[in-house]
């Protein structure tokens, strides 16, 4: 093809819906007819990021200026910023790193280049090389000797700024839109990549954690014939070739149980569960779940880990013991982390006595004497009912760390049974800054008890619950050939990097959140 041919001139008039995109397609036939297209370049080799220059620029301005315009820095990233001066042009060059100021003039490019950068849009990507100075305010900057154009933007982004104190100006404000269109969010909001980035961070350092306290890491199916683990309702699939319908797992649990009871002694998996519940700023469908099984451990040993995880994993993120809850700071370095009893937290917070609850009579009397907020007549359970009061008046209160013990058994269905209280689990939640960042259980390893508690979980689920766990046949088999003293932890990671990073939604914290496909435009 020719150079003519690839240049086609009504280019522009194939994309007839935006002025602004029609003059950038326009740019693009003018810079391919000059034999300047900017999607030929393949590579470039930086010698510096943006920040590295804005970090070198004092100590170089020292140097005598014959030697200091000797020195050739290479750069590329994205134009932020544009400012046209008469015979000169600042640009802000921004990458991964932050941003450099770059100075180009019109008597050292020559004027066609000078005007071929004047073009130059928002959001373009451009290589650039030149040496450092200082502007007479101060500003580190880099004077430019030469530049190609290495990709064109042909939509126009919502760039913004962040001044000194961290408030973003311009830029993309509308939520939807961020959740949406989060390759914009990334560009527009540094505060938002930030978090997005300090959540990878929070992966990364579990997994580095467990990696080094002898945990294997594995991986474990997707599709299952019977989705338990936890009380949700799972998401349905048809497997073609086998003509059979699955389930999207709703936890990781009973296949890392099988392999604990293999022989494999530490595993850990952090991988996507699918939910099929409710959307809200702390609950997404499809989020990420680490699940971690010790064999011969107990729910004391568990505590333990989780202290020292959850503190290796804040000063990683955020490079300290503490982190901010609004105007409050919280200490992940203050162990022991306290200890409540659930029934007890009722009690304190709630104003219900433990012996109110000793039958489902009685606690919904109890309940309508302090007037709760929750529906009643959808409790079907004793168990249930004692959940649904710590949810409302327990766990608002737990700011600092709090490990919330002695849960019924009956929302437990995998937890062993406290030998002194048949009628309380061996379990815990964590709560920091009134959000449950985990659950561990002293795992139930009686596959005959185990038996009995599915089957009172079907009997719970033909009574209406959707959420009750399922009979598992397979795993009730796999546990009758021997499963150790195993203890156990569940953390939704997504809502840890929310408490950690101090986010107003779990969405912020997730790259790409199921939104409806209800395509808004941009432009």
């Amino acid at each position: 093809m020719s150079q003519e041919e690839h240049t086609e001139p009504d280019l522009a008039l194939q994309h007839p819906e935006s002025d602004a995109r029609a003059q950038r397609l326009r740019k693009l036939a003018d810079l391919r007819t000059a034999n300047r297209d900017p999607f030929s370049v393949e590579r470039v080799e930086r010698s510096h990021r943006a920040a590295d220059i804005t970090n070198s620029a004092a100590a170089h301005w020292a140097m005598p200026d014959a030697d200091r315009s000797a020195l050739r820095f290479v750069t590329a990233g994205r134009i932020t910023a544009h400012r046209l001066k008469g015979k000169v042009v600042f640009a802000d060059i921004s990458d991964e790193s932050g941003r450099i100021q770059v100075y180009v003039r019109r008597d050292d490019v020559g004027e066609d280049l000078f005007n071929e950068f004047c073009a130059y849009d928002l959001g373009d990507y451009a290589e650039v090389t030149g040496y450092p100075f200082i502007t007479r305010t101060g500003e580190p900057t880099l004077h430019v000797v030469d530049f190609h154009l290495i990709s064109k933007a042909l939509r126009s982004a919502p760039i913004g700024k962040t001044d000194d104190e961290g408030v973003v100006h311009g830029g993309l404000s509308d939520l939807e839109m961020r959740y949406r269109y989060r390759h914009l969010d990334l560009l527009a909001n540094q505060p938002a990549r930030d978090v997005l980035i300090k959540r990878c961070k929070v992966v990364s350092a579990m997994r580095r954690f467990l990696d080094d306290a002898g945990f294997l890491d594995v991986e474990t199916p997707v599709l299952q014939v019977e989705a338990g683990g936890a009380a949700a309702r799972p998401f349905l699939t048809h497997h073609n070739a086998l003509n059979y319908d699955l389930k999207l797992r709703i936890s990781l649990e009973l296949f890392l149980k099988r392999l604990i009871i293999g022989g494999i002694e530490k595993v850990y998996e952090i991988g996507r569960v699918f939910r099929n519940e409710g959307v809200s700023t702390r609950h997404n469908p499809e989020f990420t779940l680490m699940e971690l099984y010790q064999a011969y451990a107990n729910l004391e040993d568990i505590m333990d880990l989780v202290e020292k995880m959850y503190l290796f994993i804040c000063q990683q993120v955020n490079g300290s013991s503490t982190f901010q809850f609004g105007d409050k700071s919280i200490d992940l370095s203050l162990c022991p982390w306290r200890r409540l009893p659930m029934l007890e937290g009722i009690r304190q917070y709630a104003g219900i006595d433990p012996d109110e609850l000793r039958t489902m009579e009685m606690a919904v009397a109890a309940c309508k004497r302090i007037n709760v907020s929750f529906n009643l007549e959808t409790e079907t359970t004793l168990g249930g009912l004692i959940e649904k009061l710590h949810e409302q008046y327990t766990q608002p209160n737990l700011i600092e760390p709090t490990f919330i013990t002695d849960f019924p058994v009956e929302t437990s269905p995998l937890a062993k049974r406290r030998q002194d209280n048949s009628n309380l689990a061996r379990r815990f939640e964590i709560y920091i800054a009134c959000q449950e960042l985990g659950n561990a259980f002293s795992e139930l390893n009686d596959p005959l008890e185990q038996r009995l508690r599915f089957e009172e979980q079907v009997q719970q689920r033909a009574a209406g619950d959707a959420e009750a766990h399922p009979m598992d046949e397979d795993f009730v088999e796999a546990m009758e050939y021997g499963m150790p003293p195993t203890g156990g932890l569940g953390v939704g990671l997504d809502r840890l990097a929310l408490v950690l990073t101090g986010a107003d939604s779990i969405r912020d914290v997730i790259l790409f959140p199921l939104m409806r496909p209800n395509r808004r435009s941009i432009t």
